[in-house]
Order: C-alpha cells, then structure tokens, then sequence
C-alpha cells in the first residue's frame, strides 16, 4: 500500500480564500464534469501517494490557508499542444491553520506530519481575517 503524501501550490494572483473559490467557479478552472482543476505543465511523478488521501494546499499571499482533497490527475492537452496535468479536487476549500510558507516555482510535495491542522468545524464558515494580518499572527505562531 502506499503512503500518503500532499501537494503545496502557490495560488497567484489571489487575495484570500473566497478569490480562489471564485475562480474555481469559473468554466477555465474546471473539468468537463465542473470539478475544479488546476493545469501544471509537470506531473507528479509521486502520482499514486497523492491519489492515496493526499490535498492540495493552497498558499496566499505568503499563506497557507486552506486545502481540497485531491479525487484524480487527468491528462490535459493545451492549446500549445503539450501534455500537462490537471490536478482534479474535490469542490469547496476546507480551511486550516495558517501557516507562513514562502514563495516557490509550481508545486512542492508536503508530508503528512508538515501538514496544517484544518479548523474546527465551527471556524470553518467564519469570515476569515484580512490574508495580512493572518500573515502577521501566523509569523509569530498564532493560528
């Protein structure tokens, strides 16, 4: 069997949690069957671990704030002609923990045990903090 791991993604050009989802709605940001997607020109060569329970989680603005449990990894051509991976996920983010991670090229994995804690259920629906003071609380460990 094997074992689990996440993928950590920059969300560029974001502000906070409800500009993902926003975009996420939008036909570009999903699949033919209107799951959301995000397009990557590598493929995960730890494909089958991420398939085995692994997320997505998501930075913005310097933030980790938020992850979707990833269901498949289909292949997607785009208008160029090149092979590329959709990272297909569940609908809806789950928020988590704020956690500083700093900027990076495309994704990186992220074990298990470097993973946030999700928010308790009753914070998970809360309006969430402006992403700059999140950024602030979470520098000096408040989460």
């Amino acid at each position: 069997m094997a074992s689990t791991v996440h993928l950590v993604k920059l969300s560029v050009g974001t502000e906070d949690v409800a500009g993902l989802e926003a975009w996420q709605s939008t036909k570009q940001a999903q699949t033919d069957d209107g799951l959301p997607r995000h397009v990557t020109r590598m493929w995960p060569k730890r494909g089958e671990e991420i398939l085995n329970g692994g997320s997505i989680f998501w930075v913005i603005k310097g933030v980790i704030l938020c992850r979707q449990p990833i269901l498949r990894l289909d292949e997607h051509h785009s208008a160029d002609g090149i092979r590329r991976c959709a990272i297909v996920s569940k609908p809806g983010l789950i928020r988590v923990e704020a956690t500083p991670k700093r900027a990076f090229q495309g994704w990186r994995y992220m074990a298990l045990s470097d993973a946030p804690k999700d928010l308790p259920q009753g914070r998970q629906s809360e309006e969430a903090l402006p992403t700059a003071l999140t950024k602030a609380l979470a520098d000096i460990g408040v989460r």
